[in-house]
């Protein structure tokens, strides 16, 4: 399996509540709808929380502010991802979706690449 992993910034026009909600209520369905289309066989959100905490970190450790959240989308293999991403309905898919994201995603501030799994530990598994 790869994953494609999307760490996201709100745009500053749009408050973060707003933010949390259209991603989750409105673009996550989306990208549901169209997962057959892209290929994708797993799709995950992580929204940001802890403020407070999350501002300890970054004072400790010299660090910019946090992304609003993450995305993990998981696809079988690289061939399934490009086969399904080359067919016209997964570059309609795509363009829907960056057409979407465009509504409340900082593209500027946003990062976006593609990671392979490499488990150290799982606890819950032993």
């Amino acid at each position: 399996m790869i994953k494609l992993v999307y760490c996201v910034c709100r745009r500053s026009d749009v408050s973060a509540e707003a933010f949390y909600d259209y991603w989750l209520n409105t673009h996550g369905p989306k990208v549901r709808g169209v997962a057959e289309a892209i290929g994708a066989v797993r799709y995950v959100q992580s929204h940001t929380i802890l403020p407070e905490l999350n501002q300890t970190f970054q004072d400790g450790r010299g660090l910019d502010s946090p992304y609003d959240g993450i995305t993990e989308v998981w696809f079988e293999s690289l061939e399934a991802m490009q086969a399904a991403s080359g067919s016209k309905d997964g570059l309609d898919a795509a363009h829907l979706l960056v057409e979407d994201e465009s509504r409340f995603i900082d593209f500027a501030k946003s990062s976006v690449f593609m990671t392979e799994e490499h488990e150290i530990f799982d606890l819950r598994a032993d």
